[in-house]
């Protein structure tokens, strides 16, 4: 990750022209290191921007930041000023997010950028994100997001942490409804584009596939000519033919494709390997980290790494010192367990992917502790039933299903597995009481959710 502060340092005149915004307040002497919306993230020298969100207004903390020592604010009301300022300086704007954006679009373009990669996909952008740093960082000084910055106010603020040589800039932009990822691709104008997979994640929201993959397919609206779309052509949503257009096309697929990624090898906490064929010649490529369906992610890396001039050796090197953030198939020892936490979210693929990874390392007992996974609508009760069976398909030696539709774990489990090694818990805290009593030295233990759930109590419970 960028470490904090080290892009340069912002003049007042230059935000207030940046934002188009006016200075309102003060003399506009103060120089800027660092930016933020969150009050509690306030250091001296940084500035602050007061976000109007649905359950907070910004404006409501300026008094709590001008405390810690920030000098520069960026409001949209200036009548929720306090009186004294002291030596401060604030910026009118019309809108706070507005301006955030318009600042980061311009401190990306004084960057000595030689590319700018978009990441998306339904589920995993973030360590498709984390394989390419990766594999750029091999040849060029590359920044990406923040942990989970990925939408409209998290993308800015990485951004703005760059350092500024900077080289290469690669993006993850996530969404939750149409248009959010147009706004940023706006910011960030890719000339290179990877979408990992389309799922139905979201599709409460979104209504089905079609319209998931026409927002996802928002990172191209403002392609140029030579710009290039890399995709996962696995996915049936991403065959050519339906991602096609006026731009260069890469397919990454375990079938037929530009890349065809084979004899996927899942090592459980060991990692994953696999061939990659590239026109006719076979790598081998090794990832240290967990789950097989790494290997398409990173291939994708692999074929993004080849057009910024970074051969598939070297890409390959990269990828061998990969970390991924957050909790995405962590594995951690303790308390005489092993536990697989891969709680920050869930979709069906997702869920069954950890699966696999669970049924892939050595254990006396592989335990899986399922939450629900939210937003499936009426698919609610065929997803999870779905997962159920794989759990069962896999010898998973006890399935624990945690939720209001997680009793459809529970139901398609039973098809194929016996009633004694399936238990389910209405409420995590009520799983919580009976832990102890449940689990073994010598388990392996796969806790996984969407992110609505926190799972992450229990991991946090079972190890202690």
């Amino acid at each position: 990750m960028q470490e904090r502060f080290k892009m340069r340092e912002f003049t007042v005149p230059e935000i207030v022209k940046a934002v188009g915004g006016r200075l309102v307040r003060g003399e506009g002497k103060n120089k800027v290191k660092g930016f933020s919306i969150d009050s509690r993230e306030i250091e001296e020298n940084m500035m602050f921007f007061a976000i109007v969100g649905e359950n907070n207004d910004g404006h409501d903390f300026i008094n709590q930041v001008f405390k810690k020592g920030c000098r520069v604010v960026a409001v949209s009301d200036e009548n929720k000023m306090p009186n004294e300022i002291g030596e401060a300086d604030v910026i009118l704007v019309e809108n706070t997010t507005t301006a955030l954006q318009n600042l980061a679009k311009y401190y990306l373009n004084l960057l000595p950028l030689k590319k700018k990669i978009g990441v998306t996909g339904s589920v995993g952008k973030t360590s498709t994100r984390d394989f390419m740093y990766y594999v750029a960082s091999t040849k060029y000084k590359t920044g990406r997001n923040k942990k989970n910055y990925n939408n409209a106010h998290g993308l800015p603020l990485s951004i703005l942490e760059f350092d500024e040589d900077t080289e290469i800039a690669v993006l993850e932009m996530g969404m939750d409804r149409p248009g959010e990822i147009k706004l940023l691709a706006d910011i960030v104008r890719p000339d290179i584009a990877i979408i990992t997979r389309i799922a139905e994640v979201n599709i409460e929201m979104m209504k089905n596939l079609d319209n998931i993959l026409k927002a996802k397919m928002e990172i191209t609206e403002y392609f140029h000519k030579d710009a290039t779309l890399v995709v996962n052509s696995s996915c049936p949503m991403l065959k050519p033919e339906r991602v096609s257009g006026e731009y260069n096309l890469v397919t990454v697929s375990e079938e037929a494709g530009d890349y065809v990624v084979k004899e996927i090898c899942d090592l459980g906490d060991k990692g994953i390997k696999y061939i990659l064929n590239r026109n006719d010649k076979e790598y081998k490529i090794e990832l240290p980290v967990a789950g097989g369906h790494n290997a398409l992610n990173s291939a994708l890396t692999i074929a993004a790494g080849e057009l910024i001039g970074i051969d598939i050796e070297q890409a390959a090197e990269g990828l061998t010192r990969s970390e991924l953030t957050g909790k995405r198939l962590k594995i951690t020892d303790g308390n005489g367990v092993k536990v697989i936490d891969d709680t920050y979210n869930a979709c069906e693929d997702s869920v069954k992917s950890a699966i696999d990874t669970l049924a892939a390392i050595e254990g006396d007992r592989h335990v899986a502790i399922l939450g629900d996974i939210l937003g499936l609508a009426e698919r609610a009760e065929a997803g999870h039933s779905a997962v159920g069976r794989h759990a069962a398909q896999k010898k998973v030696d006890l399935l624990i299903a945690i939720g209001d539709d997680a009793k459809y774990y529970a139901k398609g489990a039973s098809e194929l597995m016996d009633d004694r090694n399936i238990m389910f818990f209405k409420s995590k805290e009520e799983f919580i009481s009976k832990a102890e009593s449940i689990i073994k030295k010598g388990d392996v233990i796969l806790v996984k959710a969407s992110r609505g759930m926190k799972m992450e109590q229990i991991v946090n419970k079972i190890l202690g």
